[in-house]
């Protein structure tokens, strides 16, 4: 099968979050198995240019019509990784892909409408025929509905739309001057509820909607945020028109990259382990407490990698590390805030602690200390108001790290409860809560440091179980085949 990915980022030439990694991994998942995979960016000048290999031009003299004349582009060619890669570069006093940083400018959704136009032009003159063309995000989401208006009619009628959304909230809304630049125009055919008509801005267009409308396939990233975002709040105004889609919407759980995140070869653990043989763990944690100053002592560490932010539950984070701290067990924590007065607060807090030998907070981010503690760690909570599928609890269960996590999204379909899940036990993997109460990831610690306390071998067995597990590319990679498959067919 031959599939074009139009995205707005990849690993690790273009990444702002996990869109990146699933663009990478699902590709390279699909070539894995035989199929030709291309990968549509923009050629934004912050790309990580050395990530790059063999940079060429690869079309001369793309002229991309916007705004009833057209915007001439260069087109480049390049291998990220092994990845075939196209970068869309535009010659315009709209500078667009030239700001220095990925998103964030009052025009993105006329960047990104102009980017979905730029990469079915660039398929339609250098004859790419995909069988499908699978988009990402709203940054992505005109592209079905240019799909379908313009091009099916002038040579492009026999491909397929898969469209993914991993974060319901930002869904590109904007007015009807972007149906006027990508040559949708007609406002009154769009700006209708069945079309992209937002559902609370009755006078504007929302970019996802229109992917979910016009793509032949919808996914999210996790088969529990679709149930999620088709009966909560968590759909952010999209509920009713996914219900009318709801014979081509699904969850299909995100994988891991089982090569980046592997404990029996990282390069940056002081020592390596499997499941049988976990010997290296004790290695690791005995490794973490001397780089961050704790005491060497025969009791739990627990850990939290990742943002700092109001969705990832940074009131039970805080509770959960002085709970740790007066209940005998040693915390980490890694990560930086988006939000300035979350992060005054948890710098404050690391100069409160500094002198503490069961504590550290590393604020920032840091790739190599990440592997660290998920080697290192014996837990690490995820205690997330919405997780749409999440890698931390994958990286942990991949490291032996058993997750605490609370029952949301991606969180859901990959941790089953010791003691509570109706799971086989043979598939119990950690430590799951439901409320969003500091009573509730209490209880789930407790259980989780007396697991560890009272028996030893229990708790390794559970760690064991974890990494046993397969949450790979693999499993992905064929629920999106048999996606692909299902709307080629139609």
């Amino acid at each position: 099968m031959y599939v074009v990915v139009v995205a707005s980022e990849c690993a690790p030439v273009a990444k702002v979050g996990g869109l990146a990694d699933v663009v990478f991994g699902l590709s390279r998942e699909l070539e894995i198995r035989g199929n030709a995979v291309e990968i549509i960016l923009p050629k934004y000048d912050c790309l990580w240019y050395d990530q790059i290999w063999g940079l060429t031009v690869a079309y001369e003299n793309l002229w991309v019509p916007w705004h009833g004349g057209a915007i001439r582009c260069t087109v480049f060619f390049g291998f990220v990784h092994g990845r075939k890669c196209f970068f869309i570069d535009p010659h315009s006093d709209d500078n667009f892909f030239n700001r220095g940083i990925f998103y964030g400018h009052y025009d993105d959704p006329e960047r990104f409408a102009f980017f979905c136009r730029a990469a079915l032009e660039f398929m339609y003159k250098s004859d790419k025929r995909p069988d499908v063309i699978h988009c990402h995000d709203w940054q992505t989401g005109l592209v079905p509905v240019l799909l379908y208006e313009i091009y099916q009619h002038i040579g492009m009628g026999h491909q397929r739309a898969c469209y993914t959304i991993h974060n319901f909230r930002h869904q590109g809304t904007c007015g009807e001057d972007v149906l006027w630049g990508t040559g949708l125009g007609d406002p009154g055919r769009y700006f209708v509820q069945e079309r992209l008509q937002d559902t609370f801005n009755l006078l504007a267009i929302n970019m996802m909607k229109g992917g979910i409308v016009y793509s032949n396939a919808v996914t999210t990233v996790s088969p529990r945020h679709a149930w999620e975002v088709r009966n909560t709040d968590l759909d952010c105004g999209l509920g009713g028109t996914l219900y009318t889609h709801r014979d081509k919407f699904s969850g299909v759980l995100n994988g891991l990259d089982y090569e980046q995140w592997n404990p029996e070869t990282d390069p940056w653990i002081a020592g390596h382990f499997t499941a049988e043989d976990m010997a290296g763990k004790a290695e690791a944690k005995r490794a973490l407490r001397e780089r961050f100053f704790l005491r060497d002592a025969d009791v739990p560490l627990v850990s939290y990698v990742g943002r700092l932010d109001s969705q990832k539950g940074m009131h039970l984070v805080r509770h959960a590390l002085f709970y740790c701290i007066e209940n005998g067990a040693q915390f980490v924590l890694l990560g930086s805030s988006p939000e300035p007065d979350t992060q005054a607060h948890f710098r404050h807090l690391k100069g409160q602690l500094n002198d503490n030998p069961d504590c550290h907070l590393e604020i920032g981010f840091s790739e190599q200390l990440a592997h660290q503690i998920y080697a290192g760690a014996d837990m690490i909570v995820v205690p997330s108001m919405y997780e749409p599928c999440g890698l931390t609890q994958m990286i942990g269960l991949r490291y032996g790290t058993v997750p605490v996590v609370r029952s949301v999204g991606g969180l859901v379909d990959t941790v089953f409860d010791v003691d509570n899940s109706d799971r086989p036990k043979a598939e119990r993997n950690g430590f799951v809560f439901d409320d969003v109460d500091f009573a509730a990831i209490e209880s789930a610690l407790a259980r989780a440091l007396k697991l560890w306390r009272d028996k030893p071998k229990a708790f390794a067995k559970l760690a064991a179980t974890g990494m046993a597990q397969d949450y790979s590319w693999n499993v992905a990679g064929e629920h999106y085949l048999d996606i692909y498959e299902r709307i080629r067919a139609k």
